[in-house]
């Protein structure tokens, strides 16, 4: 059975264009302005995956000339929709060719890389992102942990799905999101950190630095798991090439 990205859905597209950085959401965010304001130059960014484009409108609230593309035609309405000023565009599931001859300074793929089902498909895109690098350009690669499928947060539940817990690199898990009207569960590829770490080594990229973003009890939020188990892990890549090609 094929695998389709739950994304491509406007019913998915119109809950999730509601949602901003809740609860476990937050700390896939809170650490990433620190990060590229201390690895990234230049304003040119690129959103691989932008979604809804709440992505993209986070980093132009850094500062960052950003373009967001991604395969979901619903998503990419309820982005313009948003940001009419913005530039969000169509890309196909297999290549960056939308953006060819663009460069960029930095490059965030938040969670896209959770629905990409093939080691070749990841290696591709990788190269591909890789390719589309300026000259010390930076990928901030923002991935699930292969724990979040594992237990209870405070924005997702997965207690219907104890099959997770058996989970292997490369197989489908289930999850369901708990700050949006749509309840059906989200199914994700999971990928383990040395699997990523294979691909991006494959792709010519190089690991600077790696976040396993842990909540702090005194932020505003009711935790349940996040304050003793990273839900997510935040890769930051550079290409192997000096020239960033």
């Amino acid at each position: 059975m094929s695998f389709q990205n739950v994304y491509e859905d406007n019913r998915r597209a119109a809950a999730y264009d509601k949602l901003e950085f809740p609860g476990t959401y937050y700390l896939a965010f809170r650490d990433i302005p620190e990060l590229i304001a201390r690895h990234v130059t230049g304003k040119n960014a690129l959103d691989f995956g932008c979604g809804a484009g709440r992505s993209t409108c986070f980093l132009k609230k850094l500062g960052l000339d950003a373009i967001g593309v991604d395969i979901s035609e619903d998503m990419l309405k309820h982005a313009r929709a948003r940001d009419p000023q913005g530039r969000y565009l169509l890309s196909s599931e297999d290549d960056l060719s939308v953006v060819s001859g663009l460069q960029f300074d930095v490059i965030l793929s938040a969670f896209t890389f959770d629905n990409i089902p093939t080691a070749e498909r990841k290696l591709k895109l990788f190269t591909e992102l890789r390719n589309s690098l300026a000259p010390n350009g930076k990928i901030v690669n923002l991935v699930s942990s292969p724990e979040i499928y594992k237990h209870e947060w405070a924005s997702f539940t997965t207690c219907d799905f104890p099959e997770n817990k058996l989970a292997q690199t490369g197989d489908r898990v289930k999850i369901i999101m708990k700050d949006v009207e749509d309840p059906r569960p989200v199914e994700d590829i999971l990928w383990s950190h040395e699997s990523y770490l294979d691909v991006f080594s494959r792709a010519g990229l190089r690991v600077i630095e790696t976040l396993s973003p842990l909540a702090r009890p005194d932020e505003p939020f009711q935790w349940i798991t996040e304050t003793t188990t990273a839900p997510w892990t935040i890769y930051l890549l550079a290409s192997d090439s000096p020239s960033g090609m």
